[in-house]
């Protein structure tokens, strides 16, 4: 498991952190993160490891999905790949509740 972040936690800090939205495009009809990047998980974890995210690799991450379950697969895979990657605890269910 990827480390996680409280959506108190990253509201206060948001700009400390590149926020990836890892949800799929329908997804986003629910509302998103500003100034979020929406890339979806397939696609994080191919772009990562073709290397097409490195001007990311100096920069802490936040990811995130609807409820945690992909933002953490995503979150993992970054780390994996020699990103600082955390988790959105509880996706953007909990941010929208915040």
């Amino acid at each position: 498991m990827a480390q996680t972040i409280s959506a108190k936690d990253l509201k206060a800090r948001r700009q400390e952190f590149v926020i990836i939205d890892v949800r799929e495009s329908d997804e986003l009809a629910q509302g998103a993160i500003e100034g979020s990047i929406h890339m979806p998980l397939g696609a994080v974890i191919r772009n990562a490891k073709k290397g097409k995210l490195e001007d990311l690799k100096s920069k802490k991450i936040c990811t995130h999905c609807s409820g945690g379950y992909r933002g953490n697969m995503a979150a993992e895979e970054l780390n994996k790949a020699g990103f600082q990657a955390v988790n959105l605890e509880g996706g953007f269910e909990a941010w929208s509740k915040v």
